[in-house]
């Protein structure tokens, strides 16, 4: 390969911020300049372009770009054949089926002979194929949720987030079509440096997603309460248990869940523990 190694990141959109913000947590440093659309990290050796989103999938299976950050959902309304190397944590929402909430339309087997709008039109049409159903897409970008109202569709296949969109426009969810997230991807015929460099920055990239969700707690705890402090702890593994320097305290270091630090706290004081010291994470490899 005598290019630079070609990372794709959305342009703008649900995951563009959170796209970037992981890649500079991985070490790809990039600086957002007006309106260019690429960028290059001498660190890696990198060129990170800036893309529509939907034009992502495609340019990884066709070799255009290495590898790239894409929604799970786009990958497969571009049937684009591409390595999914590590789910991201961000972007996550479904792909649902939904229909007016005042109308009698229970089940999506209602919907045979009818018409759906989308933005996702051969998803859509691969799921009501699967389940024996004649449903007309008809492609839409942008206010898919109108076409109800408008008397344009039966009702509409669209992501989902919280359903907040659906309600405010009288829409209710019938069927999950699929699940979809943020996704490190990178083309299949990859040579042997630029493979190696997918796979560095895959290792990288699975490290700052998995640390998010983790805190590192570090504590004394006399050697009286040693066990019932140690009981209290959920770590990834067994904790780090040291003696101290003085006689009678050891040291207690345990990776925990984020979620559990608030509930942890207490407990952990009330058996006996002093000086703890909640940490972020950077970097986790389980």
């Amino acid at each position: 390969m005598t290019r630079p190694f070609r990372l794709a990141l959305p342009s703008k959109g649900r995951l563009h911020a959170p796209a970037l913000e992981l890649a500079r947590a991985a070490g790809v440093e990039v600086d957002v300049n007006g309106r260019a659309l690429h960028a290059h990290c001498s660190r890696w050796d990198i060129e990170v372009l800036f893309a529509r989103a939907d034009d992502i999938p495609a340019w990884t299976a066709d070799g255009a770009v290495d590898a790239a950050v894409a929604g799970r959902d786009q990958i497969v309304e571009a049937a684009a054949e591409v390595d999914e190397l590590v789910p991201l944590g961000f972007g996550r929402c479904a792909l649902e089926v939904a229909v007016p909430a005042a109308g009698a339309i229970a089940e999506v087997g209602a919907l045979d002979g009818g018409r759906v709008a989308t933005a996702h039109p051969r998803t859509a049409a691969a799921f009501f194929a699967a389940e024996g159903l004649a449903v007309e897409t008809v492609p839409i970008r942008g206010s898919v949720e109108l076409a109800p109202r408008l008397d344009a569709a039966d009702g509409i296949v669209d992501l989902v987030s919280s359903g907040d969109t659906l309600r405010q426009n009288g829409l209710r969810s019938i069927a999950t079509v699929l699940e979809s997230e943020a996704t490190l991807v990178a083309r299949r015929d990859l040579d042997g440096r630029a493979r190696a460099v997918a796979a560095e920055l895959a290792t990288v990239i699975e490290s700052v997603v998995a640390a998010r969700g983790k805190r590192y707690l570090m504590l004394n705890a006399p050697d009286e309460s040693l066990d019932d402090v140690i009981a209290l702890l959920p770590g990834m593994d067994s904790p780090t248990v040291l003696p101290l320097a003085r006689g009678g305290l050891h040291a207690v270091h345990a990776v925990v869940d984020a979620e559990a630090v608030a509930d942890l706290l207490a407990p952990l004081q009330a058996a006996g523990a002093r000086s703890l010291l909640v940490l972020p994470i950077q970097n986790l490899i389980p």
